[in-house]
């Protein structure tokens, strides 16, 4: 079974509302970035479940692998420059460093 999780970052919420104009249509956008995700596991055949949190994506992520006790942990990477990365960190720096399970970046 894939844990496939989507972390609704609740900083950003207001300006993809404002963006969007409505939440119906923030809703869709969700769905439509987990779509190929959803697609890829479909077409192979792999039993799949959704969950979405809401909260700080890299700490959410760590909980959520915790709790679960999850066997791996796959991440993608954004890429973010080195400026932003030194001073912000990335999502799936923090996941690597705190998770108490195997961890996978794919860039």
């Amino acid at each position: 079974m894939v844990d496939v999780v989507y972390v609704v970052n609740v900083e950003k919420v207001k300006n993809e509302l404002l963006l969007a104009g409505s939440i119906e249509k923030v809703e869709l956008a969700r769905q439509r970035k987990i779509a190929p995700v959803e697609q890829a596991l479909l077409a192979a055949n792999i039993q799949y479940h959704i969950t979405i949190l809401k909260g700080e994506p890299g700490l959410e992520i760590i909980r959520y692998a915790h709790e679960q006790q999850v066997d791996l942990v796959v991440i993608g990477s954004r890429g973010l420059n080195s400026l932003q990365e030194m001073v912000l960190g990335s999502v799936s720096h923090k996941v690597m460093k705190r998770v108490q399970c195997p961890a996978l970046i794919v860039k």
